[in-house]
């Protein structure tokens, strides 16, 4: 993977869920350290599993100056996903895409998504939202793909650029809090059985 230019992905603009206000992506690092996680889609059930096991960290975050940012590629399912309080962290919304395709987070074709949608991991992630009672549904663009990019404070440099290549990739807690040179007192969700279960979502 080619390293991340930060100086140029730093100037596209999201959007703040909440407020609406359009900030530049490098104003989230400027004066702290940001873990930004990329959502595929905001009714993505292995989305949300994966952001309520990252939110386990917000407060060791916030307790050692570390933001924590999830970052969606469209408003679909937005409303849904604050409701259920999936995740800790701020909300932004890159409506043009442009940070997806600068971090190199494919789009997937109509026919390469099903397979990779109904892989092992895939598989794994679902059956343990399913005990957590984490649905999803299949609302919004399908295609596309997410990762995390872990920016030092005031952009110096790239911690992390993690790039999924199957819809059930993620980061483990133990990762991040390892670039992040920080410690946290969480327990990660056990790693799920797979049964016979399949799920595109």
């Amino acid at each position: 993977m080619a390293s991340v230019d930060l100086a140029k992905v730093g100037l596209n603009v999201l959007k703040n869920a909440a407020s609406g206000e359009s900030v530049q992506l490098q104003t989230l690092w400027g004066n702290q350290a940001v873990v930004l996680f990329f959502l595929r889609r905001f009714g993505c059930q292995v989305c949300r599993w994966t952001a309520v096991e990252i939110s386990k960290l917000e407060g060791s975050l916030r307790n050692s100056g570390v933001a924590l940012i999830g970052i969606g590629p469209e408003e679909v399912g937005l409303k849904e996903f604050m409701n259920e309080g999936f995740f800790k962290g701020d909300l932004y919304i890159d409506e043009t895409k442009k940070c997806y395709k600068d971090l190199g987070f494919k789009r997937y074709s109509a026919l390469s998504v099903v397979p990779a949608a109904l892989g092992k991991k895939v598989r794994e992630v679902v059956t343990k939202a399913n005990v957590q009672g984490i649905q999803g549904n299949f609302s919004g663009d399908l295609l596309q793909s997410g990762g995390m990019l872990i920016v030092a404070k005031g952009g110096d440099k790239v911690l992390l650029h993690f790039v999924q290549h199957s819809p059930g990739d993620y980061v483990p807690l133990e990762d991040i809090v390892k670039v992040l040179g920080i410690t946290a007192n969480v327990q990660a969700g056990e790693k799920p059985q797979c049964n016979d279960d399949v799920c595109t979502r």
